[in-house]
């Protein structure tokens, strides 16, 4: 495993910048908030840690980037920033995320909530689900693995990649027969498998989507310590991938959206926190007609949680 490691120098003049308005900038902040992002260059914090690596075909390693600071985020005259008129994200369903569209907009509507908390002060909305066709996206069948692949822009994600086992020799979703589809055929996405709904699912979806998100904002990829922006190339490396930002990449996205870290953390912990609906829901375990209970499966989220409520502490001091 490699570790690595910035000096104290360098993850301040990152964070704060040397540009004397940038400076006064920070100065400005709550002095809680200035407590929490100097965090990012305290050797002995417990609240942000350097970035391991693990294997070659990690992301720093195999795709090489020039790093980004506050400074060069702040002075992109490309990145998108909301506007009076402009205060929307939007989400838009490609097929269905479970196997009843009641299932499917129930943890669209999860999501939702969790973008609401992370992207704070911003409305978000949910648009008529669409199948893959509508996309015009091209696809293809991966001739190793026989799994299902879009090829897909910034600010789409896969939702079956998600499934525990997409990886393995026994995932289901495998394509059965590797027939050659035209580019305006999408029958091979009829009635395609969907992992189980699980904690572990939610997770990686709400850590997926705020990381692209975020690429819309203009953040790129982190390589100053361990944080939601960094690159991964494989499963195991996005699950090592915290869920939350790094001081760094988190005032980028303040200076961006103008939220108050309090506030923020605080709305990630009652989406945390806060019941799904007492409406019946069908779980793939169960068949198309049987009726069950679906609480929001939060249990992953424990240890983030936790962490919040520490970096809350550091706040209100």
């Amino acid at each position: 495993m490699q570790t690595v490691r910035h000096s104290e120098h360098t993850l301040k003049t990152a964070l704060i910048s040397k540009n004397p308005e940038l400076v006064k900038q920070y100065e400005q902040l709550d002095p809680g908030e200035q407590r929490l992002l100097n965090e990012a260059f305290r050797p002995d914090s417990d609240l942000f840690g350097p970035i391991t690596l693990h294997s070659p075909s990690d992301w720093i390693i195999s795709h090489p980037e020039a790093p980004q600071d506050f400074e060069e985020f702040f002075s992109d005259l490309h990145r998108k920033s909301p506007s009076p008129g402009k205060q929307t994200i939007y989400i838009q369903c490609i097929g269905l995320l479970g196997n009843t569209r009641s299932i499917s907009e129930e943890y669209l509507k999860w999501l939702k909530g969790y973008c609401e908390a992370f992207f704070y002060g911003l409305t978000v909305k949910l648009l008529e689900p669409i199948p893959v066709s509508a996309t015009r996206c091209s696809f293809r069948i991966n001739d190793s693995t026989r799994n299902l692949q879009i090829h897909a822009g910034v600010g789409i994600f896969s939702f079956a990649r998600y499934g525990t086992d997409f990886y393995s020799s026994h995932y289901k979703g495998k394509v059965k027969r590797l027939e050659r589809k035209s580019s305006s055929d999408y029958s091979v996405f009829d009635d395609y498998y969907l992992p189980e709904v699980s904690s572990a699912l939610l997770l990686r979806s709400c850590k997926t989507l705020t990381h692209e998100i975020g690429h819309i904002f203009g953040l790129r990829h982190c390589q100053w310590l361990a944080c939601l922006m960094q690159g991964s190339n494989h499963l195991e490396e996005a699950d090592r991938r915290p869920l939350d930002l790094c001081p760094i990449c988190l005032r980028k996205l303040q200076s961006a959206v103008g939220f108050r870290l309090r506030d923020r953390c605080k709305a990630l912990v009652r989406w945390i926190d806060a019941e799904s609906t007492d409406t019946p829901r069908v779980t793939p375990k169960h068949s198309r007609e049987e009726l069950v209970t679906l609480p929001k499966p939060v249990e992953a989220f424990k240890e983030w949680k936790e962490w919040i409520t520490r970096c809350l502490a550091v706040l209100q001091k």
